[in-house]
């Protein structure tokens, strides 16, 4: 099971930080692999609210059935997505930094691969972490413009 945390520190407060994670919209303007994040639960967000992950990878494009499984706010959020290929958890932990208007942010993503999926855990692997400081480097700058 490939996992893969980073940390950066953000400066933006922890409640700017978390709008933007919160905010599905705005996802693929930082996550690269991401064309749509579909909120189809009405209302604010909440666990349980119910989501859909499109995709591009290579030539590939696909989506995969979600939720929010955690939820504390201006702290916590963790969305589970799954397919006929893998389960996915995004885990974002924030905490406010040692300086004013700074935010601790760590990122964490969880893969098990399952069926088929599982003869691409070792390229899984080598690319889980390039994938996450992208993704982080680019919402630190989406954050911090």
């Amino acid at each position: 099971m490939p996992q893969f945390s980073h940390t950066e520190i953000v400066h933006a407060e922890p409640e700017r930080v978390f709008a933007v994670l919160d905010h599905v919209e705005v996802t693929p303007s930082w996550l690269a692999r991401c064309t749509k994040l579909d909120r189809l639960t009405p209302g604010p967000t909440r666990v349980g609210t119910k989501l859909t992950y499109h995709y591009k990878d290579g030539g590939r494009v696909g989506q995969m059935a979600g939720q929010v499984v955690a939820r504390e706010e201006n702290r916590r959020l963790t969305n589970a997505f799954t397919d006929r290929m893998m389960d996915v958890t995004v885990d974002f932990a924030l905490a406010p930094g040692e300086q004013a208007d700074t935010t601790r942010l760590t990122h964490t993503i969880t893969i098990t691969p399952k069926g088929f999926g599982k003869v691409f855990t070792p390229m899984i692997k080598r690319q889980l972490p390039g994938q996450t400081t992208g993704a982080m480097a680019a919402l630190k700058r989406l954050l911090e413009d």
